[in-house]
């Protein structure tokens, strides 16, 4: 009777046992976002990095991009504290006027930036690259596209972002052949922007609005005649210049300068319509944002560089290497089938 007694303790002690570890396991799952700044081919590719980790580091992972602005992005990330995420990456839409709210969620989980930086926050560090230097990158392609110098416009999203607004000085200031300083800024709607050699002759925004974005290309092409480059800072933008100067009937007449890694941008690198591009890691973006939070939620600071910065440096893509580019690309992304 005895021994009997003993098995029934012992049963019910190790399903006790199994529901408390399950019950613990549930808790302590580890739940971790991130938020892009918008809606791109480019963040698809983030969103592949970001899984990936989710999936190595047996970590949880929702990825949240909005299609509204800073509304949406606020939204998204209220929605993500009121659910109690182990931690957040987000890329600021407009840092300066976001850091109050980046700053009351970094008091509720872990917060970094990735592709754009808050520097003035208590985010714990940054992920992406440096974007002046990026800029500064683009220009030299365009001094290859256009070595005898020429007349240069600029296509972007948005200039609240601090990425946005570096990478555009980045090619001013090379096109310039100004002194390297990211504290330079030359508004723009002033007057054209002119150097020994090349000339901005304006920039326009689309805030993501597609439309609108095409919208601004035909409109430079026909305002300038004399126009000898379109240079798209965001991914959709060089798409977009090419589609208006295919309809314009200029295609390969005006030269095109890219920035990331939209398809039609690299097909058009491969037939010639495009001089080059500039392209970050968005993969690495959204794979070692996860890796780094992973590290913050299990208490690790060390991940944390002492300059807060997680360099993920860009690359210059150009005819001669845009085939074994896309390659891995789309090996990294499943799509090495297509």
């Amino acid at each position: 009777m005895m021994r009997y007694g003993f098995f029934i303790t012992l049963a019910v002690t190790c399903i006790l046992i199994a529901g408390c570890g399950k019950s613990s396991h549930e808790k302590t799952t580890t739940r971790l976002a991130f938020v892009t700044n918008g809606v791109a081919s480019f963040w698809v590719i983030a969103e592949a990095g970001a899984e990936a980790a989710g999936e190595d580091l047996d970590v949880r992972v929702s990825v949240h991009m909005p299609a509204e602005g800073i509304s949406d992005q606020k939204r998204m990330m209220e929605d993500l504290l009121t659910k109690g995420v182990d931690g957040i990456a987000v890329s600021p839409i407009d840092p300066v006027n976001q850091t109050p709210f980046i700053d009351m969620a970094a008091v509720q989980t872990n917060v970094i930036t990735h592709d754009s930086d808050a520097p003035d926050s208590a985010r714990l560090c940054y992920v992406g690259m440096d974007n002046y230097t990026a800029g500064r990158m683009c220009g030299q392609l365009v001094k290859e596209a256009l070595p005898d110098g020429g007349k240069v416009f600029i296509f972007i999203g948005r200039l609240e972002q601090d990425n946005a607004r570096l990478r555009r000085q980045g090619l001013i200031d090379e096109l310039l052949d100004r002194p390297a300083d990211s504290g330079n800024y030359d508004p723009p709607g002033s007057e054209p922007v002119v150097g020994s050699m090349y000339t901005v002759l304006g920039t326009l925004t689309d805030q993501f609005d597609r439309a609108l974005g095409k919208a601004n290309a035909e409109d430079a092409i026909s305002k300038h005649p004399d126009l000898d480059c379109m240079v798209g800072l965001f991914a959709y933008n060089p798409p977009l210049c090419l589609e208006a100067l295919r309809q314009a009937g200029k295609l390969g007449q005006i030269r095109v300068v890219a920035f990331d890694e939209a398809d039609e941008t690299l097909r058009g690198i491969i037939d010639g319509t495009v001089y080059g591009t500039v392209v970050q890691n968005p993969f690495e973006y959204g794979y070692q944002s996860i890796r780094v939070l992973d590290a913050l939620a299990r208490g690790d600071h060390s991940i944390i560089p002492p300059n807060g910065f997680i360099d993920i440096p860009a690359r210059m893509i150009r005819r001669d290497t845009v085939d074994a580019f896309w390659s891995d690309l789309r090996q990294k992304t499943g799509q090495d089938g297509d």
